[in-house]
Order: C-alpha cells, then sequence, then structure tokens
C-alpha cells in the first residue's frame, strides 16, 4: 500500500465514539454493592405490600449486617498497612441502627458508604480527566515509510531516529521529528494548553503527542518513542497521578480524634437520654466520607486544571509547598529573556578585521553547548563564513571555550575567563539594556568583543509583579553573565536580588542558602537541572530546555511562557485553599447534625439521607479546584514606586 492509499481520514466514526462511550448499564455493574444495594431497598419495599410486612426489616437488616462486616474486614486489612481505619463510625453506625430496630436506616447508611465509595471513583476520574486524556491516547502504532516509499504499520517503539513516519491527517504524531513534506498544521493543546493550531515548514521540530490537521505528512525522526516529549510527558502524569500531598496526610490524621468526638458525642446522648436510639442516630450523621474524599479529589482536580495550562505538576505534594512559596529564583537567559540572542556589532581590536574576529570565534564556539555558542555560530553563517574545525577544544562550563583553530589559539568567552587567558586585566565594553558581550582573544592577545541582544519576555515584568502581589517576598536573578550585562536586566525588571558570575554549583549554594523558604528555582538549561533538584520547588520552561532540566523538576512549564510560573503559583493556593475548605464544610456539617441528634431531633433515617447530602456538598466544592476561578483583584504594591 502506498503512502497516497494510507492518506485517510483518521477520525473515529459515530459508531466508535458511540462504543466507547460507557452505557448506564455498564456504570451500574462497576459499582456492583451500589446495585445490590438498591436491588435490596426494592425487594424490601416490595415485601411491605405483602402479607410478609411483619417481618420484612429482616432483609435490609440482614444485608446491613453482611456490609458492616465487609467494612471492618476492610478496615482491619488498613490498619495492618499502617493507614487509619474510620470505617469504625459506619460500622458502628449499622450494628446500633440494627440494634434499635432502624433497619432501614442502616439500609441507608449502606447505601452511603456503597454510594460514597462510587462517588468517591467518579469524582476522582473527573478531577483525573485531564490528566488521563494523555494517557488514553499514547500511540502504539507508527507508519513507518520503506526505502520503495509505501509503508507498514510497526510497534511505535521500533522506530529509530532517522526513520521516516507517516502521520496520516486527524492522527497523534507517535514520535519527535522533523517536517519532510511541505507545510502542516498541528493541534498541540494537550501539549502546552495552547488552543490556537500550530503551523509547521518543511525542516521544523514537530513534537510527538500534536495531533496533524488535514494533510498526511512525513517525518524524520528525531528521538526514538522513548525519549520523544510525548513520552516524557505520560511519564510525569502517572508520577503525578500516584501521588499524596501532605495536606491529604492531614485529612486522615483529622478524621480520628473527629471518630473519637463523634463516638463521645453518640455515647452521652445515649447515657444522657436513656435512649439507646440516640447513639444510632448521632453515628448515622458521623460518618467522615467528606474527610477521606474531598482532600484527594480537590488535589486531582487542581492538578488537572494546571495540566490544561500546560503545567505539569510532578506530585501532587508540590502544589501544597508552591502555594507557600517566598523566594522564587529565575535563570536568566531562556527564562527571564527570550533565549535567542542577535549580533548586535562585532567590536574587533589589534589589527583583525571583523569577520575574522567572528569567524575564528564561531569555529572555536562549535564546542561550546551554551546558549550564546549557538548565537555566535549562528551570527558566522548569516554572513556566509567559512568555519574551520579546531584541532583541540576544552570548555569550562558558564565561562567560555579554549580551541586551537587555523594553528592559533582562540579563548572566547567571559571578560574574566578571555583577561585570565591574555594575563591582563580586560576594560568591560560598552553595553546597552539587554544586551550582552562575548569577548574574544587569539594568540593571548585581546581580539575584541561580539556584543548581542537578548530581549526580555514581554510577560516577564507583569509575572515578577503577579508573584509580589500573591506573597512572593523576594525574586532572585541567577545568572552566568558578567555583573554589568545581569546588572541592566535587573534593574529593568526591578529584582530584589541579582547573582551573576553563576557557574551550576554557586546557583545550587544561592538556591540552598537563600534565607526565605520554600525557594522555587525556574530555569530551562542543562546549567539549571543540580539547581531545580535542590531549590525546594524546582519548575523547569519544558518547552524549548533541556532534558536534564525537566528531569530534575518537580513542575515542567509545557509552554514557552513564563506567565505560567504564576499561573502554576495560583492554582497551587487555590487547590490548597480548597481541600481545606472542603475538609471543614463536610465536618462542620457533620458536626452540626450531630449536635442536632444528640437532642433527639434528628430521626435516624432522616439523619443517614442528609449525611449523604453532606457528603455530595463536600465533593462538589472539592471538584471546584478544577476551574479557573477570577482573578484576585490587582492591589498597589507598596515595595513598588
Amino acid at each position: 500500500m502506498t503512502m497516497t492509499e494510507n492518506a485517510v481520514d483518521a477520525r473515529p466514526t459515530a459508531r466508535q465514539m458511540s462504543a466507547s462511550t460507557p452505557s448506564r448499564w455498564a456504570m451500574l455493574v462497576r459499582y456492583p454493592w451500589v446495585l445490590a444495594t438498591l436491588a435490596v431497598a426494592a425487594l424490601g419495599g416490595i415485601a411491605q405490600l405483602t402479607t410478609w410486612h411483619a417481618y420484612t426489616w429482616v432483609l435490609p437488616a440482614g444485608y446491613a449486617l453482611v456490609v458492616a462486616g465487609r467494612s471492618a474486614w476492610r478496615m482491619t486489612r488498613e490498619l495492618r498497612r499502617g493507614t487509619y481505619g474510620i470505617d469504625i463510625l459506619a460500622f458502628t453506625a449499622i450494628v446500633a441502627s440494627v440494634a434499635v430496630a432502624e433497619a432501614w436506616a442502616a439500609l441507608v447508611i449502606v447505601l452511603m458508604l456503597t454510594g460514597g465509595e462510587a462517588l468517591e471513583d467518579y469524582a476522582s476520574a473527573r478531577a483525573r480527566r485531564d490528566l488521563t486524556a494523555l494517557l488514553s491516547h499514547v500511540p502504539r502504532v507508527a507508519h513507518k515509510v520503506t526505502s520503495d516509499g509505501t509503508t507498514t504499520d510497526v510497534p511505535v517503539d521500533a522506530i529509530a531516529p532517522g526513520d521516516q513516519v507517516l502521520v496520516r491527517p486527524f492522527e497523534i504524531v507517535p514520535v519527535d521529528g522533523s517536517l519532510v513534506t511541505g507545510s502542516a498544521t498541528f493541534d498541540e493543546s494537550s501539549l502546552t494548553g495552547e488552543s490556537l493550531p500550530v503551523e509547521r515548514t518543511a525542516g521544523q521540530e514537530v513534537l510527538s503527542g500534536g495531533v496533524n490537521g488535514s494533510t498526511a505528512v512525513v517525518l524524520s525522526t528525531t528521538h526514538a518513542a522513548r525519549d520523544s516529549q510525548y513520552q516524557q510527558i505520560i511519564t510525569l502524569v502517572e508520577g503525578a497521578s500516584a501521588s499524596r500531598a501532605p495536606i491529604v496526610h492531614l485529612a486522615d490524621r483529622v478524621a480520628i480524634p473527629f471518630t473519637v468526638v463523634a463516638l463521645a458525642i453518640a455515647i452521652g446522648a445515649w447515657a444522657l437520654s436513656g435512649d439507646p436510639a440516640r447513639l444510632a442516630e448521632v453515628l448515622v450523621v458521623a460518618t467522615p466520607c467528606p474527610l477521606i474524599i474531598a482532600a484527594p479529589v480537590a488535589f486531582l482536580a487542581g492538578t488537572g486544571r494546571a495540566a490544561r495550562r500546560g503545567i505539569i505538576v510532578k506530585s501532587s505534594a508540590t502544589l501544597e509547598s508552591l502555594r507557600r512559596v517566598r523566594t522564587v529564583a529565575f535563570d536568566k537567559t531562556g527564562t527571564l529573556t527570550r533565549g535567542a540572542p542577535s549580533l548586535v556589532e562585532v567590536r574587533a581590536a589589534g589589527g583583525l578585521t571583523d569577520d575574522q574576529v567572528l569567524r575564528l570565534a564561531a569555529s572555536a564556539e562549535q564546542y561550546s553547548s551554551h546558549v550564546l555558542a549557538a548565537a555566535v555560530i549562528g551570527a558566522a553563517r548569516s554572513r556566509d563564513l567559512p568555519l574551520s574545525g579546531a584541532e583541540t577544544a576544552q570548555e569550562v562550563p558558564a565561562h567560555g571555550v579554549t580551541a586551537l583553530v587555523d594553528g592559533r589559539s582562540v579563548v572566547v568567552g567571559k571578560r574574566t575567563y578571555v583577561a585570565d587567558a591574555v594575563g591582563v586585566s580586560l576594560a568591560g565594553t560598552t553595553i546597552g539594556p539587554g544586551e550582552m558581550a562575548v569577548y574574544v582573544a587569539i594568540d593571548s592577545s585581546y581580539a575584541g568583543a561580539l556584543v548581542f541582544s537578548d530581549e526580555v519576555r514581554g510577560e516577564t515584568p507583569q509575572t515578577l509583579e503577579r508573584l509580589h502581589e500573591h506573597g512572593v517576598e523576594h525574586i532572585v536573578m541567577l545568572t552566568g553573565d558578567d555583573r554589568l550585562t545581569a546588572d541592566h536586566v535587573g534593574q529593568a525588571l526591578r529584582i530584589d536580588d541579582v547573582r551573576a558570575n553563576c557557574l551550576p554549583a554557586d546557583k545550587v549554594d544561592a538556591v540552598t542558602s537563600l534565607p526565605h523558604r520554600p525557594v522555587a528555582m525556574v530555569g530551562d538549561g542543562v546549567n539549571d537541572a543540580p539547581a531545580l533538584a535542590a531549590a525546594d520547588i524546582g519548575i523547569a520552561m519544558g518547552a524549548r530546555g533541556s532534558t536534564a532540566a525537566g528531569d530534575s523538576a518537580h513542575v515542567v512549564l509545557l509552554r514557552d511562557d513564563i506567565s505560567t510560573v504564576a499561573d502554576a503559583h495560583t492554582i497551587a493556593r487555590e487547590t490548597v485553599t480548597i481541600a481545606l475548605q472542603s475538609i471543614w464544610v463536610g465536618m462542620t456539617l457533620s458536626a452540626a447534625l450531630m449536635v442536632i441528634a444528640a437532642f433527639g431531633a434528628l430521626p435516624a433515617l432522616v439523619g443517614a439521607w442528609l449525611q449523604e447530602g453532606v457528603d455530595v456538598v463536600a465533593i462538589l466544592w472539592a471538584l471546584r479546584a478544577g476551574l479557573a476561578h477570577p482573578s484576585t483583584p490587582r492591589k498597589a504594591s507598596a515595595r513598588r514606586p
């Protein structure tokens, strides 16, 4: 089959979409205990209409005791695993209700338990849907283009860098690659949160996980599936889904005193009234389902909301830490700035021409991984200057590179690095705001400077202001750039603390020694990876940054947009607030119902139904964490003029 024959519309048909949608019957079968409880209630109701109505209490009472036994067994297993078992309230309420002839109230408690489990499962799935949407569409097969122009379907893991892959209309791109055929549009909303399609032309990079448009395209793969962008995101999502935040453990701990208080109120009401039914009436409304359900649902919802904004949070515990952050440290190049410096001027010295200085510097910079090295090389190639290979080359990370090019010793890098190489002090060349200089020495003599401009991102000032307004007390910039360059950017952005000439180890020392904690570090390069790992919260600009930075970080930003740092902080604050609110809403409503029941004003059957409503209220409150909330009104900043 040829590529043309394969290029068909791959959109799912209505029948396929219908088949993938679970039916109502399937949903009931998924929760058999709920189905059984409803069946017992229906049979009991029918029996009430027969001559056996005097004995109909036996069916709901017996079934309720079976469920109580199941609950006790599960509670015992949880205690053995070291998890606090709080089903004791439900167990006691069921047994007490049966003992005082409130069999139908016991059945409603059973419905609350089984329905609560189903509701928790549904709410968790609803909160997690933005994360699982990625997992459910992982490509399994790729259409490999063979040497004769035909295609063959192979497992996506069998694709190697350099292979050509056909992507049909509306299919998910299976691996990272560069576009071979013409131009095409791709929907990358699941990767970056950007709703508008992006256009790619021949030679441009196409990330896996995006959805192809209406035209079949061919890619030349650049990474294996396991190293591609989509698979890395899947790995992050799986880790985020499995984690538990400290606030969730807090709910577990609060459940124990809540249980003790509930039992004390129930026993006290019984003792003071002399009516054993009071015990059952109090315990019926004391089941702490909202306490154990609401917090996990809120964190899942918040993590899903972040994913929609192109923010992958590796663990839900990170959200709890991020909302308390007091200091945010930023890398400069590629983070606060766009990271795409352009050559402004060549200032040659020592009798050499501009092109000679630029050509030799670019030849040496071929052996450096720094972003400015790529800018030097790009500038030389834009002038059609031929580059030479180096006989020897050595790079000192964040400082510069020394190479032997065409028999000449070339040193390129920071002013202090070049000054040490030539053995004399060098005065810094004059630069303007947003500019930086790369210095060059040839054959142990100063040869000039290359001046570049790296534009500050348009969203950077507002992002820093939002962080300050929402509780971040200190903004720090950590950069390997020269002090003059760093101060220009720091003053323009009104940054509190600017630290220049930083090696990777210096960034780590700075992050670990900053006094106002927790500290978040934001960066995008390989040299930022150690600092990201050392910070309380590491945030990587993953859309264009290095794999090392993404691996070291706790949060990965899929969009090349620094404003998502402030978005992540906002989502973290609102998620934790809503999680705590949902816990206290559930506990307060339950406590109020317990007090009413203790005075005999709440029959067991009515109380059981009201407690079911408390569960629903707490869970619905927790799901608010997945919704976008109105922005906090901007306040005048007292710390800024």
